[in-house]
């Protein structure tokens, strides 16, 4: 049989003055008669051959097991990934109670900011609030007020659906209860109900609307930083924070803002109307205590939702239709909205007139 020659990268070359053939481990040169000299003992290139072979296996072995090790890592990681996805749509989407058998009370909170695109904003509270007039199981609507205000279109938008919805159903009130706070947009929206209840240490009122920004301009002159600012029209950049106040730009915002303002004004004073107090610092923008938010009219009581549902609504049972984010829309629009600001630098949040404490 023809005798194979082993691959190059397995051959193991003795060093210079060895003789070497394939089945003659040690050769037929010096190297042979050391290892005749001392058979127990091979001879020390060879041996350290052997250690290297080994050395650089066992390299291998621990590189291959450390891939293994990573790539079941992420396997596992996929599955478990793919398993939450999946239960997350199944038990995604808002809450829709069941058309109700007996007698009860719909509670819907407004919470936290108002504005588009979170749980507070017109578009998510107006079905809702049409569901809760349509159903007739469902005697009267609690809207439990948790908010500093927000946007001055998003609480208009609230104010007037349920101005109509009043007026298509005369005969289901709703009622507003303050409970740590119902201010600015807050109160814009409590307007519009039948009546408004609170705590006595309640946050009430804060009729009046507010645009922030700041000035950079001092800041940019001492670190030697020049502002570069193209437009087309020449009041595009209006209230610009890198450029100096220009006083005619500025009395033209305060116009805008006092025209929201009384859209406020107009909308509260519809709402409550002869309730409100003869004071001149209800629509300056500050806020009072329920205690004296019923001195000036604002409110009209001290209750909780509880007792407004028992003893002004008259059921013992309450449905919470609170229109809720589902986990998947956290989970999904948390992550988009944290990719995409990480790839801009930019914020979502545009510079706008608020009614805000």
């Amino acid at each position: 049989m023809n005798e194979q020659k082993p691959p190059e990268d397995l051959r193991i070359d003795p060093p210079d003055g060895h003789d070497y053939t394939p089945g003659d481990p040690v050769g037929t040169g010096p190297a042979r008669q050391q290892a005749e000299a001392s058979p127990e003992k091979p001879s020390d290139w060879a041996r350290d051959a052997l250690l290297d072979m080994a050395r650089h296996g066992l390299i291998e072995q621990r590189r291959a097991r450390r891939w293994k090790v990573f790539f079941r890592f992420v396997s596992v990681a996929l599955v478990v990934w793919s398993l939450t996805l999946v239960t997350l749509l199944f038990t995604a989407g808002d809450r829709d109670p069941l058309s109700p058998t007996e007698p009860v009370a719909a509670v819907i909170d407004i919470s936290g900011m108002i504005a588009a695109g979170e749980t507070a904003s017109a578009r998510r509270i107006v079905p809702v609030l049409e569901k809760a007039f349509e159903k007739e199981k469902i005697k009267g609507i609690v809207l439990r007020m948790n908010t500093p205000g927000g946007s001055p279109v998003q609480s208009s938008e609230i104010y007037n659906a349920i101005k109509r919805l009043k007026a298509e159903y005369p005969d289901k009130p709703i009622y507003a209860v303050a409970e740590d706070m119902s201010a600015s947009g807050g109160y814009f929206i409590a307007a519009a109900a039948d009546e408004i209840y609170a705590n006595p240490s309640s946050i009430v009122g804060s009729i009046g609307v507010r645009m922030d920004s700041f000035g950079f301009v001092d800041a940019m002159e001492k670190l030697g930083i020049e502002r570069r600012l193209l437009t087309a029209g020449e009041n595009k950049a209006l209230g610009d924070p890198f450029s100096p106040s220009d006083p005619e730009q500025m009395d033209y915002l305060r116009g805008v803002l006092d025209e929201i303002h009384e859209h406020f004004i107009a909308a509260v004073k519809e709402g409550r109307g002869d309730r409100l107090a003869d004071d001149p610092e209800l629509f300056s923008g500050l806020f009072f205590t329920g205690e004296t938010a019923l001195e000036k009219g604002l409110i009209d009581g001290f209750d909780s939702v509880d007792t407004v549902i028992r003893e002004r609504i008259g059921v013992e049972d309450s449905i919470d239709m609170t229109p809720r984010r589902s986990r998947l829309q956290d989970l999904l629009g948390a992550t988009a909205a944290e990719f995409g600001g990480a790839l801009t630098g930019l914020s979502s949040e545009p510079v706008a007139p608020m009614m805000l404490p």
